[in-house]
């Protein structure tokens, strides 16, 4: 674990539209990672409490199907977010992460955010509403992926 550095969070999607100082305040509270490729970041049904944003590599996301083998959910890449659940209900992750090749995230725990609402409420909402309009993207995805599937098997 290494101090965070401040090049690339200014093109992160969740910190859009915040500025030079908020992003410092963002890089005190986080805490940067390395990983290899194929390490496991976190595992499907573990209880999670850390958001991570992905600022070097590709994360790929999947879940282990009964009866078949793993399904992979999604490939995410510079600048996405993943383990947001943790961070909006601390419930267990819904997939497995792993790095694809050499990555670098920075991730937030969520008491990190309990204590940015407290101390910086605008901040903390417009980082929330960044993080509604991704959750709603990727439900359209997801949407689109069903409609998709639907068809194809008939149903």
């Amino acid at each position: 674990m290494t101090e965070p550095s401040t090049t690339g969070l200014e093109n992160v999607p969740l910190f859009a539209g915040l500025t030079p100082a908020a992003l410092e305040l963002l890089l005190d509270l986080g805490q940067e990672f390395v990983y290899d490729p194929g390490t496991t970041i976190f595992e499907h049904q573990a209880e999670g409490q850390t958001l991570f944003v992905l600022l070097e590599g590709r994360v790929r996301i999947a879940r282990e199907v009964p009866g078949r083998s793993e399904e992979l959910l999604l490939i995410l890449e510079r600048g996405a977010v993943f383990g947001e659940m943790a961070l909006v209900d601390g419930a267990a992750g819904s997939g497995t992460a792993r790095a694809q090749d050499h990555c670098r995230v920075i991730g937030f725990e969520r008491t990190a955010f309990d204590d940015l609402l407290l101390m910086r409420q605008d901040l903390a909402i417009e980082i929330l509403w960044n993080l509604v309009r991704i959750l709603c993207g990727r439900l359209r995805d997801t949407n689109d992926r069903l409609c998709l599937l639907a068809a194809s098997t008939g149903t």
